[in-house]
């Protein structure tokens, strides 16, 4: 039985819940309420949890006081969407609660984990119910009860893993969406996979993995001659099923031409990895599938005589400069700037054109995190910096940023693309920033975004029958439909859109959708709203097909 942990052991124990958060990636992402291809809960925790995970790695641990103060700076630091702002939280609260200790004992980290589920609720603020927030507090409640019976660290954290299941099966019953989708809360689930992972740790039956990427022995790339790389280049591709080819013939055709093969054949992509000579054939075979969401090319040459004379080089005298390192704020040269999320060159290119300082590029399935965040408010040339999230995801992760920099930071509150580039639109130099904080947020109001993506999955929810593939089409946030082609969606949009009366309907067409296509189906909205002016603007945005402001 162990009665407490020093500064080693919480470190292993978060590194096993990392592993967890690793392993479970996909399964908690798939807890959406939607099937659509943006559930990304599990990979902001993940990618959260693991801006501690290699700080942790980096430097041995010493006492728990370092070891939670370091794991909690850079879970701050790389906070990504809510779930991973409220376990940034949660691991804030657990820090202060172990402040000033070599050792913690069960009780004194069970009250810690209460002060951690008291920081995530303080700052959230709007806490729900049925979420991570729940399942971390009554988790918490349950460490606190059974210190207070036994000393055994075991028993205090089983006992919070306990609370945590029965909290994460209530969630479905709690929150009214997941009631509707019958699918538990998936923030809720990544943190009892992480109990479990620490509990495992204690009892012996979990290990730490090695660090991503580290070799267990340095290898000598000087011994192996450019002649013995046989394939060029490392080709990697998802593409999204557009038909029902058979596989096999893309298997086979790969294994002529290359080594190395990794084929994963799933209900609505295939995921490839392949050596070759030939990338372009490689990608003209895989377009005859579907249309390509990922391409990464290397040459594998260039990388072996880059790694060579890297290892024959004198080592550098100098730290490697930190990849998470903030830069200073810099002068202000004007009174107010303005930073915006989001995903696609043409989005970028018309924030550009309204006026925004800095861009950081992010939306659905890619949240960036505080730091990134932060550092392009730091790079403003401004006194005070709005900020327009553009995703209801990053708010939270925006809203991080107004502490940890000299400049007055101010949050737009914008859930949607749509929403921010209506509240660009009002930018004027000659206004106060009181006075544009006002106008902004008024913005927000008078603008109604709808979302069309396809759908990942078969799917029943709030009485459609939704089936893969299928254009799914949201209004504010909320299902409208999922229709089999465009004929079908303009249709479905055709009352949703008209019982607002608009006076602006503003198509955006994505990164997967063709300049004509997009005239079609613009055009076919337009005349079903004689009364709306309609434009057609490309985005380049990944995941929707459209995304269309009604104003």
């Amino acid at each position: 039985m162990r009665e407490f942990i020093d500064g080693a052991a919480l470190r292993d124990m978060i590194l096993c819940a990392y592993d967890a958060l690793e392993a479970n990636e996909q399964a908690i992402n798939e807890l959406n309420v939607f099937p659509v291809p943006d559930g990304d809960t599990g990979a902001n925790m993940r990618l959260t949890l693991g801006s501690a995970a290699t700080d942790l790695r980096q430097k041995p641990a010493t006492t728990v006081t370092d070891t939670a103060a370091r794991a909690a700076s850079a879970l701050l630091r790389g906070a990504r969407g809510n779930s991973g702002v409220i376990l940034s939280l949660l691991f804030r609260g657990l820090s202060k609660g172990l402040k000033g200790l070599e050792t913690a004992t069960a009780e004194e980290y069970a009250k810690a984990m209460t002060a951690g589920v008291e920081a995530a609720y303080k700052a959230v603020m709007k806490p729900a119910e049925g979420t991570i927030l729940t399942v971390s507090r009554l988790a918490a409640d349950g460490a606190v009860a059974k210190a207070k019976q036994s000393s055994s660290f075991e028993e205090m954290i089983a006992a919070a893993l306990e609370g945590a299941k029965a909290s994460l099966a209530e969630t479905v019953e709690l929150n009214p969406v997941l009631k509707k989708a019958g699918v538990v809360d998936a923030g809720g689930y990544g943190y009892v996979l992480m109990l479990e992972a620490m509990l495992g740790w204690l009892e012996g039956r979990v290990t730490v993995s090695q660090a991503p990427g580290a070799a267990k022995a340095k290898a000598d790339f000087a011994a192996i001659a450019d002649e013995d790389i046989k394939y060029t280049y490392c080709t990697e591709f998802i593409v999204r099923k557009a038909n029902k080819k058979s596989v096999d013939l893309l298997r086979a055709y790969l294994g002529n031409i290359g080594d190395s093969i990794v084929l994963v054949d799933e209900d609505d992509i295939i995921k490839v990895h392949v050596h070759t000579n030939v990338p372009g054939k490689v990608l003209t075979q895989a377009l005859s599938y579907g249309a390509l969401i990922t391409v990464k090319i290397e040459n594998m040459r260039e990388q072996h005589t880059s790694l060579e004379e890297k290892q024959a080089a004198p080592a550098p005298e100098a730290e490697p400069e930190d990849p998470h390192a903030i830069p200073d704020p810099v002068p202000a040269e004007k009174a107010v700037g303005t930073v915006c999320v989001c995903a696609g060159d043409g989005l970028e290119e018309l924030f550009r054109q309204l006026g925004a300082d800095g861009i950081v590029s992010g939306g659905q399935t890619m949240n960036p995190a505080t730091e990134d965040i932060l550092r392009a408010v730091n790079l403003t040339p401004a006194e005070t910096v709005f900020v327009f999230p553009n995703n209801k995801n990053i708010i939270m992760a925006a809203e991080q940023c107004v502490p940890m920099t000299t400049k007055k930071v101010i949050v737009i509150p914008s859930r949607t693309v749509c929403q921010g580039i209506s509240a660009m639109m009002r930018l004027s130099p000659d206004m106060s920033a009181q006075d544009l904080e006002a106008d902004f947020n008024d913005a927000l109001g008078t603008v109604h975004t709808i979302q069309i993506t396809y759908a990942a999955r078969d799917s029943q929810f709030d009485g459609y029958d939704i089936h893969a593939g299928e254009y799914l089409t949201l209004m504010d946030g909320k299902l409208v439909g999922s229709f089999a082609d465009t004929g079908a969606l303009v249709s479905g949009l055709d009352p949703a859109i008209a019982d607002l009366s608009p006076e602006f309907v503003t198509v955006y067409y994505g990164q997967d959708v063709t300049e004509a296509d997009a005239e079609r189906f613009s055009s076919s909205l337009a005349d079903k709203l004689p009364d709306a002016e309609t434009s057609l603007i490309r985005g380049g945005q990944p995941v929707y097909y459209y995304m269309i402001s009604v104003e």
